[in-house]
């Protein structure tokens, strides 16, 4: 005797394969969507600000000047006349 691969009729073992493969594309479909809309809030088309600036990087010539100014490394008058010709 062996197994009977028909569940409860002739189109049983189809049915719950098609309802475990439809179930999947779903599940995919939804994966796919919440990356694509990560995906796109980390290209910075989601910032609640508006079209302001982004966040500064470390390497921002604006950053370099504070980080100097916060050490000492240069005084009051020469931040600000570098900070005037970087436009910040």
């Amino acid at each position: 005797m062996g197994f009977d691969w028909h569940v409860g009729g002739g189109f049983g073992l189809m049915a719950v394969l098609f309802s475990l493969i439809w179930i999947a594309m779903v599940v995919l479909g939804l994966v796919l969507l919440i990356l694509g809309i990560r995906w796109l809030l980390r290209q910075g088309g989601g910032t609640s600000q508006g079209s302001g600036p982004g966040p500064r990087r470390a390497d921002d010539p604006l950053e370099v000047l504070r980080g100097r100014y916060a050490r000492g490394e240069i005084d009051d008058e020469e931040f600000e006349r570098r900070r005037r010709i970087l436009g910040g």
